[in-house]
């Protein structure tokens, strides 16, 4: 089995890393392009093997899967460039959500699906958000899915939920790291310790928070609930926390919301009805 990998940036790049690193496929499976043909090859300085090529098209007629890992306005043209030479047994993945796969079955022949990683999954863990298309089969759903287990959990969501399923798992993290970032800064500002103390000690205790959820030790509201004694210390916080929070998450959906729904209405324009 041969994977495609169109856009070498951010996501493509963790794609590539991931599913070396992770044994989920060989190097010499690989086939990647970027428009920028020098960050392609430098990949294949860390992984001999893969074979890059010039152009998206040669990924289309090599490969059996093909992520295309560009921006949403590029997508429609690309996808004209490539469907002449997609045939119906091959499986075109797009990894960014303003697309609909009702979009990407509307100009190729072959089957499609969406499927959103995350940072995460650069360390083989996290969630990868799936969605196939109408043509897709069960043994195509197993192929997936046996390919995203190396690297992620994944987890079949509907459309209606795409943008808030991916502002949890593929932005969540950026938001999280700022939020960790802020209590760091005023522990500093607030008491002697330093900054690097600070981020050793913040870093250390999000990786133990992750375990204790990992394996099933606490959820959340009882790991909330064994930390916070009556009358004590973590309490105090808490009621800062209720107070100062308010609807600061309500928001950052809005908002992501807002900039997705501007989003999908350049695509449209790209795309027939």
């Amino acid at each position: 089995m041969k994977i495609g990998i169109i856009g070498t940036g951010s996501m493509g790049s963790i794609l590539i890393e991931s599913f070396v690193e992770s044994t989920a496929v060989t190097p010499s499976q690989l086939i990647i392009t970027n428009r920028t043909i020098e960050k392609a090859y430098a990949f294949k300085e860390k992984f001999p093997d893969l074979k890059v090529v010039n152009s998206s098209e040669e990924v289309a007629c090599e490969a059996d899967i093909i992520f295309v890992c560009v921006k949403p306005l590029q997508f429609q043209p690309l996808l004209m460039d490539l469907s002449s030479v997609l045939s119906e047994e091959q499986i075109l993945i797009s990894i960014t959500s303003p697309i609909s796969i009702a979009q990407l079955e509307s100009v190729v022949c072959c089957k499609t699906a969406r499927i959103i990683p995350s940072i995460t999954n650069r360390a083989f863990a996290g969630t990868s958000l799936v969605t196939l298309g109408t043509t897709c089969t069960p043994d195509d759903y197993e192929t997936l899915h046996s390919l995203l287990t190396h690297i992620s959990t994944p987890v079949i969501i509907e459309e209606g939920i795409t943008r808030v399923a991916s502002d949890i798992v593929s932005c969540g993290p950026a938001f999280f790291s700022y939020l960790i970032q802020r209590f760091i800064e005023a522990a500093v500002r607030q008491t002697e310790i330093t900054h690097e103390e600070g981020t050793q000690m913040a870093s250390e205790m999000m990786i133990g928070f992750g375990k204790l959820l990992e394996k099933g030790i606490f959820t959340l509201p009882t790991l909330q609930e064994r930390v916070s004694v009556p009358g004590g210390v973590t309490g105090e916080g808490l009621k800062v926390l209720g107070s100062e929070v308010g609807d600061m998450f309500d928001l950052l959906f809005k908002q992501t919301h807002a900039k997705y729904n501007e989003d999908l209405e350049k695509v449209k324009e790209q795309f027939p009805t």
